[in-house]
Parts: C-alpha cells; structure tokens; sequence
C-alpha cells in the first residue's frame, strides 16, 4: 500500500512539473483563439494584439505603424535595423530588419509611417517584427517594408 501511494504522489508530482502553464488545472479549459488571419485591405491591429495576448508567436503578419524611435542597429551575427513602431492600437512593436540580404532604410525618421510584413514573435514588450526580406533559399515566406513609395526586401 506504502509503495502505491509513493508512486501516486511521484506521478501527480510529475505531472504538475510539467505542465507548461505553471500547474494551473481548470475544469473546462478554453482553447486560445486563433491568430486572426489578415485580409488584404483589412487593418491587421487585432491580429496583433491577439498574438500578443495569447503569446503566438511564428506568424505571418502585416502592418502598418508610426516610427516612435530609431536603435543602433543590432551588428552581432547578421546584421539588422532596428526601430520600434506604434500600431493604430497604441501596442508597440520592434522591428528587426535583415540588413545584410535586403537594403538599409536610409530615410528612416522617426515619425514617419512604415507598411511592413514578415513574421512575428511575441514578447513582453510588444513583440519582435522580422524575416522583413526575402529568404535567400526560398524557404521561408519572404517580407518586406515599405516607405515613402519604396520597398525594402
């Protein structure tokens, strides 16, 4: 009797350690929804804010937002531009643009408005914006970003 209740206690044990949501058991859990997927035409805020709430992060996304600030540019590894936008929301998001396969965005300033596409990932600041470029090996959906009249990929 001893041992079962040894090995009942190991196996609760267990399973509360590897719950990935911290152990919490709900009676009737209630899937995330689903990442909204952009229409073209459609303003793709809510897109983002449901990434962002419900922590998703390798998506497709495109958006549209204002440059609130310019960051040195991140030169470990493969190089990128780096500035962080404020979406129609208020919700700000960092972009992080390949500069060493897709053209530096010289023009850049801060206030001006950007269009961009490329994969999201979530974090607790807003999240990060990248793949904003072509995939060199054709993997990978390509991105890009526009501004003033031009496209950088």
């Amino acid at each position: 009797m001893n041992k079962f209740f040894l090995v009942a206690v190991f196996a609760v044990a267990a399973c509360f350690a590897l719950r990935s949501d911290g152990g919490t058991w709900t009676s009737n859990p209630t899937p995330a929804p689903l990442a909204a997927a952009p229409i073209a035409g459609q303003r793709t805020d809510a897109a983002f804010e449901n990434a962002y709430v419900n922590r998703l992060s390798n998506l497709q996304l495109h958006g549209e937002g204002q440059v609130i600030k310019l960051l040195p540019d991140d030169n470990e590894g493969s190089r990128h531009q780096r500035f962080i936008v404020k979406l129609d929301s208020g919700r700000t998001l960092l972009i992080a643009h390949n500069i060493d396969l897709a053209s530096r965005i010289d023009t850049l300033r801060t206030g001006d408005t950007v269009a961009f596409h490329g994969e999201y990932e979530w974090t607790r600041k807003g999240g990060v914006m990248h793949w904003t470029h072509r995939d060199p090996l054709g993997r990978h959906e390509g991105g890009w970003i526009k501004h003033r009249g031009k496209t950088y990929q």
